[in-house]
């Protein structure tokens, strides 16, 4: 399934599930069963998933996808974990030491943006704004000490992220990573989160960035350093996953910071990211 969260006709946020373009909602249609929103849904666990694969098969009552507004299709997760430096070829862009383990920091949750929303920022706080297109894994079961065999059965689905950096605040003028991501607007989410069973191979999707139509990432998954079952392990020795975490896993190589001269993003750019089968994600920067 393609699970959104959706609004209609100047209606609130609501879950509706994408079926041949069209989007069902999943609480009308279930007759109240299902809730109306994500992380209410993600804490069914199981029981949810089958109900809502039933109610989609059954629905005849939909929209089009093109008539509705696409939100964040989580936008309250407990918790955005990061993943910094996981492909090779970024880690030689930044001219980084490999890390032995992964590299963590928080996104918070009031960065969550959705498809076509603005990305803003304010010229006296940031003048050096990046893009990163990342594979965001959806925890679909609270997990707490995981094998590695096992991760993939805590796995709700998959989604696409552009985590937006302010590289200045990131390193240059001392702060920590997490002011310089985790400015309002900065982490995009969306369009979709794709059920698991839609994905044969997390690790085998190609991944591209565009600013203007112009490519500026193109990768794949493959060259992941630290694999999703390794970190869905790895953290959840130390602490608990919750149903609606997002982990976003990393980016390839093809940032701002990292071409010579550096480039950044301005406002009025449009940038795209793209995880292959899990949709593209646009949003316009304003720079206010």
């Amino acid at each position: 399934m393609k699970l959104v969260t959706y609004s209609a006709n100047n209606s609130g946020p609501q879950l509706g599930a994408v079926r041949n373009d069209r989007v069902i909602n999943l609480h009308t249609a279930s007759n109240g069963q299902l809730p109306k929103d994500m992380r209410s849904f993600l804490e069914m666990g199981d029981a949810g998933m089958d109900l809502a694969v039933a109610t989609v098969a059954s629905a005849d009552d939909s929209v089009p996808l093109s008539s509705v507004k696409l939100h964040a299709p989580i936008s309250d997760p407990n918790k955005v974990v990061a993943i910094g430096l996981n492909y090779i070829d970024h880690i030689k862009e930044t001219n980084s030491p490999t890390p032995k383990i992964p590299i963590m920091f928080n996104k918070y949750t009031t960065s969550i943006i959705g498809p076509d929303d603005e990305i803003r920022w304010s010229p006296e706080l940031t003048a050096k704004v990046d893009w990163e297109v990342e594979l965001a894994v959806v925890i679909g079961k609270k997990c707490y000490q995981v094998a590695e065999e096992d991760a993939f059965n805590y796995v709700a689905g998959y989604t696409v992220c552009n985590d937006v950096s302010a590289r200045d605040l990131q390193g240059e003028r001392g702060d920590q990573w997490i002011r310089g991501k985790s400015i309002d607007t900065f982490c995009p989410l969306g369009p979709y989160i794709v059920t698991k069973d839609e994905v044969a191979d997390p690790h085998s999707l190609a991944l591209k960035t565009t600013v203007n139509g112009q490519v500026m990432q193109d990768s794949n998954t493959s060259a992941l350093l630290f694999k999703i079952p390794y970190l869905i392990h790895y953290l959840s020795q130390a602490f608990t996953l919750l149903p609606g975490d997002v982990i976003i896993t990393g980016t390839p190589p093809g940032v701002g910071m990292g071409m010579k001269p550096p480039v950044w993003l301005k406002d009025g750019d449009v940038v795209t990211v793209e995880v292959e089968g899990l949709g593209q994600l646009t949003n316009t920067c304003v720079e206010a």
